[in-house]
């Protein structure tokens, strides 16, 4: 069967804070339907995030539905809830989705209706798994595991760690898989060893979060969302990444999507097919205003963050000039040997962690309880 995997839209994200990106999900959206038409691909699996917020606007829901239908005329969909994803608000229109071949689980783990249709359908589902088979009666199974934590799946706080949790949650979508088909393990979370970006919260709260990469389940591919950078770890841990650069820090990266064959045989000609409808983001530097706006203007199809090192402020006029450049975005005025020393430190770069242990060892003069501290960041973490 050919699957392609993505994750992370974060449909309705803005750049900075403030610029819409509306066009850019769109476009990615349609690129990654043509992507389906030309590889062939059966099943599209949507390892979470689909939206930035829990209450995405109105335009984010429209860019989600109509693109989503698209892809669903020619391969199947599953997707799974993030962190970022309302689960229930994701899942309100399953069952108006699942008439298109759109499967959506949240964290009620509900099953897939089956029902036979053109291309690959659910031939078998229960809480936490579905079975898909093609038209040419090739089967596999899908471990679904949605962004897991213990108020999503409405259990209380206990002293079980939460290794052991994630043991149980995994263990709950494997029961189905009696014939030994092949496996998929589809997941939102965050794997130890795995690198971030800056686009992303502090999403291993300090290290309590983060699951050991050996208590995933033995099968042909884990298909993982959380991570914005396209990256493998193990044998067969696969993020494939945002498909669209969400901060500067990946000015230079390129995004995409895995496709690849699942056979009795295991993975077979898999592939990274790159994502170039979204507006690269890019990083510039300059030492005067006029070879900033030269450089500017080298990028017009781009999303620009531009470092200037000058020897005096910006004037009215200097800013105005560079304000009017449609592809800038963040603009850093770094002023030569004007640099004091106030005793104020940054906190630009610190984690959430950082923060909250030296605000408390500020107040209390003592380092904070751990207790306390994966408390505090269990509060930080989106639900």
């Amino acid at each position: 069967m050919k699957i392609l995997h993505t994750s992370d839209l974060h449909i309705g994200k803005k750049l900075i804070g403030n610029k819409d990106r509306y066009d850019e999900y769109r476009a990615v959206l349609s690129e990654i339907c043509s992507i389906c038409k030309n590889e062939g691909v059966e099943l599209v699996l949507i390892a979470g995030d689909v939206f930035d917020t829990y209450t995405p606007s109105a335009e984010a829901e429209q860019i989600f539905y109509s693109g989503v239908k698209s892809i669903a005329e020619t391969a199947t969909v599953l997707i799974i809830s993030g962190n970022h994803d309302d689960y229930v608000r994701l899942t309100a229109a399953s069952s108006l989705a699942d008439e298109l071949g759109i499967y959506i689980v949240g964290n009620d783990l509900h099953p897939a209706p089956l029902k036979k249709h053109a291309g690959a359908y659910p031939a078998g589902s229960g809480s936490g798994y579905v079975i898909f088979e093609n038209s040419k009666g090739e089967k596999i199974y899908i471990n679904t595991l949605p962004y897991p934590n213990e108020a999503r799946f409405k259990e209380g706080k206990t002293d079980e760690p939460f290794t052991e949790k994630m043991l149980r949650w995994i263990a709950f979508g494997e029961r189905g898989n009696t014939e030994k088909l092949p496996e998929i393990f589809l997941s939102h979370l965050f794997v130890a060893g795995g690198q971030v970006s800056d686009s992303e919260r502090e999403i291993d709260l300090g290290g309590a979060r983060a699951v050991p990469e050996g208590i995933l389940p033995d099968c042909a591919y884990c298909a993982l969302g959380h991570l914005h950078r396209k990256q493998k770890i193990g044998k067969n841990v696969y993020y494939s990444g945002a498909p669209m650069q969400f901060t500067f820090d990946e000015s230079g990266s390129k995004k995409s999507v895995n496709v690849f064959d699942l056979t009795a045989g295991g993975v077979q000609n898999l592939k990274e097919i790159e994502i170039t409808a979204a507006k690269q983001l890019v990083r510039l530097q300059a030492c005067d205003v006029q070879n900033g706006v030269e450089l500017l203007k080298k990028y017009p199809d781009c999303h620009a963050e531009l470092t200037l090192s000058l020897p005096e402020p910006l004037t009215p006029a200097e800013s105005a000039l560079l304000n009017g450049q449609e592809n800038l975005v963040s603009l850093k005025v770094e002023v030569l040997n004007s640099v004091r020393d106030y005793g104020v430190q940054s906190n630009k770069n610190k984690s959430a962690s950082e923060l909250f242990s030296e605000f408390y060892k500020s107040r209390h003069n003592a380092e904070v309880p751990g207790e306390l501290l994966s408390l505090f960041l269990s509060l930080t973490e989106e639900e």
